[in-house]
């Protein structure tokens, strides 16, 4: 666990800042420092955690907010298919916990760390799980703490800070020229949807349901970009 926890640091400062972000505007939409570090702890999901306090700030529908954000990590279920081997003969107690922890960063760094050595499994996964947990959580109560103390944000510029945040998680997420088309369309759609009036929480499930079905069609047919 403490090779998970060293290697992910780099990475868990990263998540510190847009997790400072996040915590900041969402206590200007009305959340409490201890509300934000709740869900932080319990949702685990930068981009499902801005998408749903973005769409409690517009509608004040907390279902809405919840289905939103729920919508965006439809990702996790092939997430957690791809750890099968990793989690391979642990408790189903032990298992539920290291999906919990799992997240973007600490996924694709424990995937890559695997195909060099097959010797790292879960107690990586878990090791850098646990930092990056950690990290989120508490950078997203100081954010709300400081930003519950605040004037308007917006009257300094860093309202950008919900765009900045996605920006941060895209970039950690890009692989490369192979996924471009995929993501060209994802934009695409999302774009469309805004201009069509459709709420930007849903705008942004749209467009990532179109580029997960243009991912999967050129999968399926072979036609990958080199």
């Amino acid at each position: 666990m403490k090779h998970g926890a060293i290697a992910i640091l780099p990475l868990a400062l990263g998540a510190a800042i847009y997790g400072f972000a996040f915590g900041l505007l969402a206590a200007q939409v009305g959340f409490p420092w201890w509300g934000v570090g709740l869900m932080s702890a319990a949702v685990h999901a930068g981009s499902s955690q801005i998408v749903a306090v973005e769409q409690f700030a517009s509608t004040q529908t907390v279902i809405g907010a919840a289905l939103a954000g729920a919508a965006l990590n439809l990702r996790y279920i092939g997430i957690v298919a791809t750890l099968s081997d990793v989690l391979a003969g642990l408790t189903l107690r032990t298992k539920l916990l290291a999906i919990h922890i799992t997240g973007d960063e600490n996924w694709a760094l424990t995937m890559a760390e695997r195909a060099k050595s097959r010797d790292v499994g879960a107690a990586f996964l878990m090791g850098s799980g646990l930092v990056m947990i950690t990290v989120w959580t508490a950078s997203t109560i100081a954010g709300a703490a400081i930003g519950a103390v605040l004037p308007n944000l917006e009257r300094f510029g860093l309202s950008f800070a919900f765009t900045a945040a996605f920006i941060a998680m895209a970039r950690g997420l890009w692989r490369g020229r192979p996924q471009m088309f995929p993501w060209l369309v994802a934009s695409t759609a999302t774009i469309a949807a805004v201009s069509l009036g459709v709420p930007k929480a849903y705008a942004i499930v749209a467009g990532t349901a179109c580029g997960l079905a243009m991912s999967f069609f050129l999968r399926r047919t072979g036609r990958v970009l080199a």
